[in-house]
């Protein structure tokens, strides 16, 4: 029994580092709910864009506001967020 338990514990060890190693690293699902449609240009921190992929069939913009750091999705066909990506690409402040 001994023996079984010392060559046992190892192969769990390996077999639960694996499960974790393979949730690791990204998100797997939309992390969008609900997309602001309202200009907030002006409270707008930082954007990272989510292209569309495996993980989500829609492209995600999320908004970090400057105030508190809350993070707003944005609708990616209103026009005002159209111009903060634009002006994103070229390097402006948003």
């Amino acid at each position: 029994m001994y023996i079984i338990t010392i060559v046992a514990l190892p192969f769990f060890g390996i077999i639960s580092e694996g499960i974790s190693l393979g949730d690791w690293g990204g998100i797997k699902h939309c992390r969008c709910v609900s997309k602001e449609k309202k200009p907030i240009g002006r409270y707008i921190g930082r954007v990272e864009v989510n292209p569309a992929g495996p993980h989500c069939k829609d492209i995600e913009i999320i908004a970090t506001l400057k105030t508190d750091g809350q993070q707003i999705c944005l609708d990616p066909n209103a026009p005002w967020v159209k111009r903060v990506l634009k002006r994103k690409s070229t390097g402006q402040r948003p």
